[in-house]
């Protein structure tokens, strides 16, 4: 069921205006606490019934609350006016698009475009203009090819450092190669050396055992001895 939507106006029976008033009071108070808790807003309420009894809400100090509202009622003639506020905006707007404009322009000029109109002095003062920016153009490009040189120079001074590195570390590899091949054959040298001493003494010796073969044989044939 749908509430019945009351007309407002005036309560002519003072009975139920009374009661009207006292229910909508509490309502409006438990609304403004609301809103101060909820928004964290300063919040003062003062109502005078129909009898002239105050009924009064404030979210901290009502005396607080009133000495600001009257502060802030003494400045506000000194806010500008919407009227004004909205001609200040579009002056500012006016002037904005004027500097778009004209930095627009400049902007093409540079770039050679509409000079047909300039005078003499304007196209001295635009060449004057060009010229510096070409200049520092130029320094720009100079300090990035200084830096880029001094870069290569330290990489190379690098790859030729381990490139020096890397022959010692060959020719240091070489020696040693050569090294481990003269012990080689000195051990060689030295092996064969000492097989030919064997084989040397080996033959020496065979002739005094043939002697006594010789003389073994002649005994048992009874043949004489020398």
């Amino acid at each position: 069921m749908t509430r019945r939507k009351i007309k407002i106006k005036k309560i002519d029976n003072i009975a139920a205006r009374q009661v009207t008033f006292s229910k909508r009071r509490k309502g409006l108070f438990k609304k403004a606490e609301e809103l101060a808790v909820l928004c964290d807003a300063e919040v003062a309420l003062i109502v005078f019934s129909g009898t002239g009894k105050l009924f009064d809400f404030a979210s901290s100090r009502m005396k607080h609350i009133l000495q600001k509202y009257v502060s802030h009622s003494s400045n506000i003639h000194n806010y500008p006016r919407p009227l004004q506020f909205l001609q200040q905006e579009n002056s500012l707007q006016v002037r904005l698009n004027k500097e778009i404009s004209d930095k627009t322009r400049e902007l093409r000029q540079i770039s050679g475009e509409d000079l047909e109109g300039l005078s003499l002095e304007e196209l001295e003062e635009l060449e004057q203009k060009l010229e510096v920016g070409l200049n520092r153009v130029s320094e720009t490009k100079d300090d990035q090819l200084r830096n880029e040189i001094a870069t290569l120079q330290y990489k190379g001074a690098e790859l030729m450092e381990e490139n020096n590195r890397l022959k010692q570390q060959v020719a240091n590899d070489r020696q040693n190669g050569r090294n481990v091949g003269d012990m080689d054959r000195m051990i060689l040298e030295e092996g064969q050396t000492s097989d030919q001493s064997i084989t040397n003494n080996s033959t020496t010796q065979q002739p005094p055992l043939q002697a006594a073969n010789c003389s073994d044989t002649l005994l048992k044939l009874g043949l004489p001895f020398h």
